[in-house]
């Protein structure tokens, strides 16, 4: 059974904007997807509709064979406990530290400190900015703010890590890094979903690989390129 099932999914905005038009997409445990397409393909509408940040016209989406599409307002911090989210832009908090912008997270979750104190150095080794804790994030690099962003993301030990557009904003030795470290969370078993538009990175990946055009899946294949203009 996939963990996460796209069943005949459309979106339509007012004006007849179609943003995605009967989508059937499965992804299995542990897999690493590139969802790739130009902007306004779709790609952060799929993306939204799998955190239950909007729903769709048509279909249903399941998560782990839960109708999410279904799902009461209640149920919400649940399922995002199960997916992290990273975006292009940081979204830090500025006047935090690294470590609290990751504790941040668990704070709001009702955590309690000695499991945050447990927990965030945890996360800082794996994203490998142990030695930056008590650092705020203008006093780092853009790939170094994307590694906060990351252990933030997976502070909830998420089963599905969805990183939308991640490495848009750096160069491409931090996406390199960026890239390496999405590859690193995938080997400890989390499913990667990379949404881009970044031919360089999803072809050097050599992993599957969903092109968007016009709302449709227009290709899937499991060791893709994208080739796409």
């Amino acid at each position: 059974m996939p963990l996460i099932e796209f069943r005949n999914i459309s979106k339509h905005y007012p004006g007849q904007v179609i943003a995605l038009d009967k989508v059937t997409l499965n992804i299995e445990k542990g897999e690493f997807v590139s969802i790739v397409g130009q902007s306004g393909t779709g790609k952060t509408t799929l993306v939204k509709m799998l955190i239950a940040e909007e729903k769709p016209t048509e279909g249903r989406i399941l998560l782990d064979n839960w109708d999410i599409t279904r799902a009461k307002d209640s149920d919400i911090p649940i399922i995002r406990r199960q997916i992290g989210v990273v975006f292009q832009d940081f979204k830090l908090l500025l006047r935090r530290t690294v470590r609290e912008n990751v504790s941040f997270a668990l704070e709001v979750a009702g955590v309690s400190n000695k499991r945050i104190n447990e927990i965030v150095p945890q996360l800082l080794k794996i994203v490998g900015l142990e030695h930056k804790a008590d650092r705020f994030p203008r006093q780092l690099s853009g790939g170094e703010q994307q590694r906060v962003v990351i252990a933030r993301a997976l502070a909830h030990r998420p089963e599905i890590l969805v990183a939308d557009e991640p490495t848009g904003n750096l160069d491409s030795i931090n996406t390199k890094e960026i890239i390496e470290l999405l590859k690193k969370i995938n080997e400890f078993g989390t499913t990667v979903i990379l949404v881009t538009h970044n031919k360089e990175v999803v072809n050097e990946l050599k992993r599957r690989v969903v092109v968007l055009d016009g709302g449709r899946v227009v290709s899937d294949q499991a060791r893709g390129r994208y080739t796409l203009s």
